[in-house]
């Protein structure tokens, strides 16, 4: 028996299976729906880069690859983008390989040398020693997040590059919103474009205006090789998860809170909040003197 071949988005071309398996408006409906999606993503990336002016002539972007579905899509998408860009800008695909036990270390470069995209392979055994510092039943995201970013934003300079680009998406920015309200006492998030506190580096999010639901249908649809985190992925009780559930029940319950959500993130009034660093409540009253005193008293006309 013939095994009926699957439509591949990834090609320009639809496969030519048996009539029987899948029926010719069934194909077009799903090669409609792929390019919708992907336009969709590529037109939400590409607004990001430009309300945040995230690259210019000349960047060289490394593109932070873990192997999961976000950063494939980050990669896919910058790619679709960097061939009609009103600017030059290149690619470098850098992945950290953190020695986890079972780590499939063929499967990047396979994928990265069969799109032709210059890549780099870091090996930095950071598993063992956050094994090693984490007390025992305490996650372990905190240090490996701070590792992986020490090494990472160290070799972007190694290579030249002049930002940084991270595949975190609209729901990681309100989750971490959340985390930070919840656990840290402080009203911040992910910025869409961030220079890093040493100064050296600057970090873009080109996925930040993109819902999660799109990148995980996307990355199905392209088929990516995902690689899952043994790490972080397997601990129980994990505060992002806990938001993120959270985030999830939200948007089933009430189509649009989400939207509504990551708009507030980007429409602050810091004379509406409680920070005085950020807005200088001592100082209203000589405000209002100075408005009193330009402001024309129409009774006093004529």
């Amino acid at each position: 028996m013939h095994q009926a071949k699957q439509f591949d988005p990834r090609t320009s071309h639809l496969s030519t299976p048996s009539p029987k398996a899948i029926p010719e408006e069934a194909k077009a409906r799903q090669k409609r729906e792929f390019n919708k999606l992907q336009k969709r993503l590529r037109r939400q990336a590409g607004n990001a880069i430009i309300d945040y002016s995230m690259i210019q002539e000349g960047d060289r972007v490394m593109v932070c690859l873990s192997g999961g579905k976000d950063s494939y899509t980050l990669l896919e998408i910058l790619r679709n983008l960097q061939r009609n860009a009103p600017v030059d800008f290149s690619l470098v695909a850098v992945n950290l390989d953190q020695k986890q036990p079972g780590f499939p270390e063929h499967v990047l470069p396979a994928y990265l040398e069969g799109l032709g995209v210059e890549y780099h392979i870091l090996e930095r055994d950071t598993y063992s020693v956050v094994k090693e510092k984490t007390p025992e039943g305490k996650t372990t995201c905190a240090l490996c997040s701070r590792l992986r970013r020490g090494s990472l934003y160290g070799f972007a300079e190694e290579i030249g590059a002049t930002k940084i680009a991270l595949g975190h998406h609209r729901e990681d920015i309100l989750e971490t919103l959340f985390l930070n309200l919840f656990f840290g006492g402080s009203l911040k998030a992910m910025p869409p474009k961030l220079l890093s506190d040493d100064g050296r580096n600057i970090l873009i999010r080109p996925l930040a205006y993109c819902k999660e639901s799109d990148i995980a249908e996307f990355s199905r649809l392209m088929q990516f090789p995902i690689i899952p985190c043994n790490l972080c992925g397997s601990q129980p009780n994990l505060q992002r998860q806990l938001a993120k559930e959270m985030l999830m029940e939200w948007d089933r319950k009430y189509p649009g809170r989400l939207e509504s959500m990551f708009k507030a993130v980007t429409n602050v009034a810091p004379s509406q909040l409680a920070d005085r660093d950020l807005f200088d409540f001592a100082g209203l009253e000589a405000r209002q003197a100075d408005l009193k005193a330009s402001r024309i008293d129409a009774f006093n006309l004529g």
